[in-house]
């Protein structure tokens, strides 16, 4: 028998491509802001997420003042979903279909 390797664990990652970053979306609502609670089955569709990473061409373009991490409101309707960690929370968005960066002054 021939010996056998030992695998190496290996760490999948996603790495967006062109003008596109990579969002964790954030939860959905389960409550509205005056406290009614929303059956299971309504969801108020969310559209703010976390920069989890950028392009490369984002990354090194001056007129996307985006980094890692941001805290960011988009437009959901050309994101592409990431089926990689089985929460379909992650998602592929276009640059242009990021309509705002959230910022806090120190």
């Amino acid at each position: 028998m021939p010996a056998s390797k030992p695998k190496k664990s290996e760490l999948e990652t996603v790495e967006p491509i062109g003008d596109r970053v990579l969002i964790r979306k954030d939860e959905d609502k389960k409550q509205t802001k005056s406290g009614i609670h929303l059956p299971d089955k309504i969801e108020i569709p969310t559209i703010t997420g976390r920069v989890v990473a950028i392009s490369a061409l984002v990354e090194n373009d001056t007129d996307y003042p985006i980094r890692q991490y941001d805290k960011v409101l988009f437009n959901p309707k050309q994101a592409i979903p990431v089926d990689f960690e089985g929460d379909n929370r992650l998602f592929v968005v276009p640059i242009e279909d990021v309509v705002a960066v959230f910022r806090k002054e120190a």
